[in-house]
């Protein structure tokens, strides 16, 4: 079975284009952030939904288990605002004079050029034992699966997260997208041919991440042929075209 039929059999990827989609992403990210993690306060969200500012200027998408009907996972590509007033992005706010400027320079780039993979969360079945839950994203396959496929697929959850707001950049024709990361997250990337380059410093946010980029020659450039079809199914999946090369002007 290929990667893309296992991760078909178990997962849908689900753009979270309405408000009751939006909401079951908010309350997904509640009992990350706030429930298991302790990233957030609860009482800070009373209605049990977890946003910010940065939601509105947001595409969401929400990762479905087949088996069971739940979402194990969401992630959120943020974007610039369409009026072109310079607001900075999570990965601006937070890592501030440790951006590395001599590797890129948010500031000199067309604000509507690139956006933020962020709120990447998953829930807790779908993680890794316990121990080993300190992270949003989860690794392992070290889960209580009932198949020796669905094993299989349920490490690469994060990487469809990835890849789902990845295909939400190519919709949008950016060129580059930035995330606030593990740097051992970055390394597991690779595993997959996803390469992403290191902008700035790290920094102790909960956890020790820091802020990574990755261009749209660098996405295809190294993909492995069988995460490029996941890719290519993703991408149909949110409501982009067949060929996502062709995509926002071959853009990432």
């Amino acid at each position: 079975m290929t990667l893309v039929d296992a991760f078909n059999l178990f997962f849908a990827v689900v753009p979270a284009d309405s408000r009751e989609l939006r909401d079951s992403a908010s309350r997904l990210r509640y009992e990350v952030y706030c429930r298991e993690l302790h990233y957030e306060a609860p009482e800070d969200h009373p209605d049990e939904l977890e946003s910010d500012v940065y939601d509105e200027d947001s595409r969401h998408c929400l990762l479905r288990h087949r088996p069971s009907g739940e979402f194990a996972g969401c992630v959120r590509l943020v974007l610039n605002q369409a009026d072109g007033i310079r607001r900075p992005l999570p990965f601006e706010r937070q890592c501030g004079s440790g951006l590395w400027h001599t590797i890129i320079e948010p500031d000199r780039l067309p604000r509507g050029s690139f956006g933020e993979i962020s709120r990447l969360a998953v829930v807790a079945r779908f993680r890794r034992r316990a121990g080993e839950q300190g992270s949003a994203h989860g690794l392992s396959d070290a889960v209580d699966a009932p198949s020796s496929d669905e094993r299989r697929v349920f490490p690469h959850i994060a990487l469809g997260l990835y890849l789902a707001a990845a295909a939400l950049g190519l919709r949008h024709g950016l060129d580059i997208v930035f995330v606030m990361m593990e740097p051992r997250l970055a390394r597991h990337m690779q595993r997959y041919g996803i390469l992403f380059t290191q902008a700035g410093d790290v920094i102790d946010y909960h956890g020790q991440r820091g802020p990574f980029f990755i261009t749209r020659e660098g996405l295809y450039g190294n993909l492995k042929p069988e995460v490029r079809q996941l890719l290519d199914r993703i991408h149909r999946d949110v409501g982009g075209s067949a060929d996502p090369d062709r995509a926002g002007e071959g853009s990432l």
